[in-house]
């Protein structure tokens, strides 16, 4: 007898199950409305015609079907023949066969698993021996109870720690989360995931009441999580809700519950709780809380809110521990990686669930290890040292994955770091033909094609290279003779082949690290105005220079009080200078011991003007507060946060390398007296101010 689908989807739960199970329960299993799984039970007995299984049904109990073993096997075997399996090949099968574990403590018989996959019980029993290595990676091992099943052992912790590690390396993220969110218009592919991937071993309905809870949560911190953290979070929890319904115990773990610290995460993640509790009707234990909040603390975040960041915990501690990252990371660039304000931050805000994570033994997917790999060999290996001194501090090891995400990090702090050091600018080509109207124009194209906005090209007839025309092109690129001595000639064929390529790409890489000839970006009453904001702010900065002594045994809080106190006669001013200091300071501390100085620097609302102030001990020996590491002086600069942020962004920057390329600065700043560090900081900013006029 033909068996139709739904029919058999009715009876592969029924043979599975070893006790009654109410209508309703089945309907929801099968995803039909009660009345129609009613009309389908009246023709079960039918189907049981040529197997000794009877079917029953009770008012108040539900319905089962009763049979030997070996009745019911053949039944499910019939009924598994008649379409393809739900699994396509051992791989797959073996991926559910975790899940489904993972999904579900508790004992099962191997009858209960080859009925899910539509294979013997001999192939689960192979399978189960093929995962047990995957699962011992996490502490847990796979137990055989005759006569009653198998059962995975293992604590709670581990337990979620592989679940975590399965997500990230098996679950397909972002189509899960359009599948679920998206009612209107379900993703390409979905539903042969659906049935046949081990997306379909998840409660469809539990995961998208848990996307509803999260989302209508409105925190900034849940909508920057990063896809795989998100989708990793809602089926964590939904995989938890799922064991709370079916009463399973979850057990306490005393080492996480030393670990607990209540903070905002805390918060959010009993706020998530509270929301699914009332979603759900359950009762949310304690220690499921402290999961939560656990996953939210190892979560990576698209999205770094650089100055916002609430101090981290651990403080100077994890401050001291990105110097000695930065140190083993490059120790002759170390100074100027640490002026970086933009790397620190996202250093540290990366640092945070990084940490969470290795003391927890959760692992995190890197899908681009491998290009990182292949294409940064030398940063990753410098970052391996970096790596090396993380993992010392916490006595764990750093995985490559982790590792990858730190070369990122470093390898982009690198790059500004070289952009600093060499300014490229656009250069101006000259293309030439005799009339500039045909060969010009067409050799013009293809070169803006090869570099695009980075070269001003101007095509020209013999005729119109004048003066004015020369003074302001950096080189020509030409078909025909010219007479010009002033300005490099480039002869080349008129069809450009890969010989004169090569000469233009070397002229251009040349000029495009040289002064500009001309700016023509504005008029020259523009550059007058730009000259003169420069110059208003290296005389605003000199003539309000700050100089002032302090007792040597001073603390360091006590110093960023009276630092307000000198730089502003105001209060309220006084409290936002201090406050932005200690914000950089917690950062990273800006205390460099092997240079002897201090540079504490930050923008901030509290000064209306670029500030520079020097501060030393009253007998000009080092401080002897522990924090300050034996420095002789400290630097404060300060910038306002108005229009001028970018100019007396430039003049702070050029001050900051002073302090380390010209050491007779640094020695005026420790010994001088005001009026001579003044002197020797305006002839400074002088040949600052004359190297910024020739660029204009």
């Amino acid at each position: 007898m033909k068996i139709l689908s739904r029919a058999k989807q009715i009876l592969k739960i029924l043979l599975t199950e070893e006790e009654a199970i109410p209508v309703k329960s089945l309907a929801e299993k099968i995803g039909v409305s009660k009345r129609t799984t009613q009309r389908e039970l009246e023709y079960i007995s039918s189907y049981l015609k040529g197997y000794d299984i009877k079917y029953f049904s009770k008012t108040g109990t539900g319905i089962w079907l009763e049979g030997t073993q070996e009745e019911k096997e053949r039944l499910l075997s019939f009924l598994c023949q008649e379409e393809s399996p739900d699994v396509p090949n051992r791989e797959e099968r073996r991926k559910r066969l975790i899940l489904e574990i993972l999904k579900e403590k508790g004992l099962k018989k191997l009858f209960y698993y080859s009925s899910q996959f539509g294979v013997s019980e001999a192939t689960v029993s192979t399978d189960l021996e093929a995962i047990r290595e995957w699962l011992s990676g996490f502490g847990l091992d796979i137990i055989r109870k005759p006569g009653s099943g198998i059962y995975v052992e293992g604590t709670e912790e581990n337990y979620r720690k592989a679940i975590g590690a399965f997500i990230n390396d098996n679950l397909d993220t972002r189509l899960l989360r359009e599948a679920y969110e998206n009612t209107y218009e379900i993703p390409e592919n979905y539903e042969y995931t659906r049935k046949n991937g081990i997306h379909g071993i998840l409660d469809e309905n539990i995961v998208k009441k848990v996307m509803e809870c999260i989302n209508n949560i409105d925190d900034k911190r849940v909508a920057s999580l990063t896809e795989n953290s998100y989708m990793g979070l809602v089926i964590h929890i939904s995989i938890a809700i799922n064991r709370i319904m079916k009463n399973e115990v979850i057990e306490e773990s005393g080492k996480i519950e030393e670990d607990i610290v209540k903070d905002i995460d805390y918060s959010l993640a009993a706020e998530i709780a509270s929301t699914l509790e009332e979603e759900f009707q359950i009762k949310i234990p304690e220690i499921e809380i402290t999961y939560i909040w656990l996953h939210i603390k190892g979560s990576k975040h698209e999205k770094i809110q650089y100055g916002t960041a609430q101090p981290v915990a651990g403080g100077r501690q994890l401050r001291q521990l990105v110097n000695e990252m930065i140190d083993a990371f490059d120790e002759e660039n170390a100074y100027l990686v640490k002026q970086d304000d933009e790397f620190l931050q996202g250093l540290l805000a990366h640092l945070q669930p990084t940490i969470i994570r290795l003391v927890h033994g959760m692992k995190i997917h890197n899908p681009m290890l491998g290009e990182i790999k292949r294409s940064y060999a030398e940063l990753y290996k410098k970052c391996e040292a970096v790596a090396k001194v993380l993992g010392e501090s916490l006595c764990k090891e750093v995985p490559p994955e982790e590792t990858g995400f730190l070369t990122v990090h470093f390898g982009a702090a690198m790059v500004r770091l070289e952009g600093r050091k060499e300014k490229l600018r656009k250069v101006h080509a000259g293309v030439v033909c005799s009339s500039g109207i045909g060969i010009s124009r067409l050799m013009s194209s293809k070169l803006k094609k090869v570099f695009r906005n980075k070269m001003v090209l101007s095509t020209y007839g013999k005729n119109d290279v004048t003066p004015y025309i020369i003074g302001k092109t950096d080189f020509f690129i030409s078909s025909i003779p010219l007479e010009i001595e002033d300005v490099p000639v480039l002869y080349v064929n008129p069809l450009l082949n890969e010989k004169d390529m090569e000469e233009i790409r070397r002229l251009f890489y040349k000029y495009e690290r040289l002064p500009q000839k001309h700016e023509e970006t504005g008029s020259f009453q523009e550059q007058l105005d730009q000259i003169n904001k420069v110059a208003a702010q290296i005389k605003l900065l000199l003539k309000h220079m700050g100089y002032f002594k302090v007792n040597g045994a001073i603390t360091f809080d006590r110093l960023l009080v009276m630092a307000g106190e000198e730089i502003s006669p105001y209060s309220d001013r006084r409290e936002m200078i201090r406050e932005a200091l200690q914000r950089r300071e917690e950062i990273s501390s800006q205390i460099f011991a092997e240079f002897g100085f201090a540079l504490l620097h930050a923008r901030t609302k509290g000064v209306v003007r670029p500030e520079f102030t020097i501060c030393t001990t009253h007998d000009r020996k080092p401080f002897k507060d522990a924090y300050f590491k034996e420095i002789q002086v400290v630097i404060i600069m300060l910038v306002p946060e108005d229009e001028n942020t970018q100019i007396n962004n430039e003049i702070m920057g050029y001050i900051s390398s002073l302090l380390i390329e010209e050491a007779d600065f640094l020695e005026m700043l420790k010994n001088g007296e005001k009026e001579e560090i003044r002197t020797m900081l305006s002839a400074c900013l002088k040949k600052f101010f004359n190297q910024y006029i020739s660029k204009i």
